[in-house]
């Protein structure tokens, strides 16, 4: 197994940094448990570092910081009748890893993000989503986990083994112990018509209910500044359809406009901040619509190498035209410049107890800066209007609300303390950011 000494950890977004007591990069399973064992033995606090993109501090600690990138195997894969399939791959697999690995298996996720740096543990830990109004986040897709508890102790957990644990463990910031394998429930692979537009912000939001429900997966990008919108709409196609992207423009709408013209957008809007609109509505009015079918994988994950802040909230999904128009009121008003463009998402809801669709509908507002700009000011003004319709913070993304604003905000979250004081009860896979958002253990045995 391979130590560090004192390393400085940073996450992608420069927004958390660490310098841990030890980093270890266990070799298998049986290492993992002994670390974590000697770890807790010795007195000290213990996190898994996955990809690194969370916003949050997360995987900070001044403990013994946990590298999973031995633990990346594929372990099973157990097909069924209807074309599904359960795969079990070690927790430290990237997701760009899974989704190649299942490609090569004629398999797929349901649905998934639009990054694939992260871990898979990573990723199911801190709600990681897509978009559709008939699906869930990535954790509704586990079935099964295994867990390494402060013990030591290695526990398969699923519905039917200790649910309440398997709750929390598929979804809860790593809070009650490390995961070493995830099952995950997979579909046959499947094709995807990209269809891409510009609307009229306005049209986006009469014509919203039916943009949602009527399509597989349905987003939208709102440039601030303006009222105009890029849409897109990813839906299932037989295998015969064929329309493909021609390489060159893919590469100039994913690369040259959306990671290096934008990059440039951004410094310009740094620079000279008061010619942020004018900015926002060239770059609305310079997007194209375009069409093509690809494999379901190349279709949800886009480039990402501009560095930015990122704070997403979930909220009732019949709240969102509200929301859209007081955060636009605000701009105006304050005078802020915001040159990175809404991100809106859907998501069904569902019954996991931290998840942020849970018990309802759920529309995703996430508003961005670019990393070389303040964004403090914005975010809190974007916190404030979310908290006035219940707004759920993404658990991996920027934020500054408490145990006490969770209680009241997911149904469950009583239980979640219960399970992790019992579980956890000297808070060994605790940190600061954890202690902050599920409150005292003690408290709750």
């Amino acid at each position: 197994m391979a130590h560090t000494q004192r390393a400085t950890w940073r996450n992608w977004a420069r927004t958390a940094a660490a310098t841990p007591y030890r980093s270890d990069t266990p070799r298998d399973l049986q290492e993992l448990s002994a670390t974590v064992a000697r770890a807790a033995a010795d007195g000290r606090r213990v996190r898994a570092v996955g990809g690194g993109h969370s916003f949050t501090p997360a995987a900070v600690t001044e403990g013994v910081h946990l590298h999973l990138d031995h633990l990346t195997g594929l372990e099973s894969i157990e097909r069924f009748d209807d074309g599904t399939a359960h795969v079990t791959v070690g927790a430290g697999m990237h997701l760009y890893a899974l989704n190649a690995l299942l490609a090569a298996h004629g398999l797929a996720m349901r649905n998934l993000g639009d990054i694939d740096k992260q871990t898979v543990a990573g990723a199911i830990s801190t709600g990681t989503h897509g978009t559709g109004a008939r699906l869930g986040g990535l954790a509704t897709q586990v079935v099964g986990v295994r867990l390494v508890t402060a013990a030591g102790e290695v526990l398969d957990l699923s519905r039917d083994e200790r649910p309440e644990l398997f709750e929390l463990a598929r979804l809860g910031l790593g809070s009650v112990g490390i995961l070493a394998a995830v099952t995950i429930e997979v579909v046959p692979a499947f094709r995807l018509e990209a269809v891409e537009e510009p609307w009229a912000l306005d049209d986006v939001l009469v014509e919203l209910d039916g943009l949602v429900d009527d399509n597989d997966h349905f987003e939208f990008y709102w440039f601030p500044h303006t009222r105009r919108a890029l849409t897109k709409r990813n839906n299932r196609v037989a295998d015969g359809e064929v329309a493909e992207l021609n390489r060159v423009r893919a590469w100039v709408d994913d690369e040259l406009l959306s990671n290096g013209l934008f990059g440039l957008t951004n410094r310009l809007a740094t620079l000279v901040p008061p010619v942020t609109p004018r900015i926002n509505a060239v770059a609305a009015r310079a997007l194209s619509a375009r069409r093509f079918i690809a494999p379901s994988a190349e279709v949800f994950i886009s480039p990402r190498r501009i560095v930015f802040r990122e704070m997403e909230y979930a909220v009732p999904r019949a709240e969102l035209p509200g929301v859209l128009a007081e955060i636009e009121s605000w701009l105006r008003s304050s005078g802020e410049h915001v040159p990175f463009p809404l991100e809106v998402r859907f998501a069904a809801a569902d019954d996991l107890w931290l998840s942020t669709a849970h018990g309802r509908e759920t529309a995703y507002v996430a508003a961005h800066q670019y990393v070389k700009m303040p964004f403090k000011r914005y975010f809190d003004a974007v916190e404030q209007i979310m908290g006035q319709v219940d707004g759920r913070p993404h658990w991996g993304k920027m934020h500054w609300l408490d145990a006490e604003r969770f209680g009241q905000l997911y149904p469950r979250f009583a239980d979640a303390q219960r399970v992790r004081a019992q579980v956890d009860p000297d808070g060994v896979f605790g940190n600061p950011y954890t202690d902050h958002v599920f409150g005292d253990r003690h408290s709750h045995g």
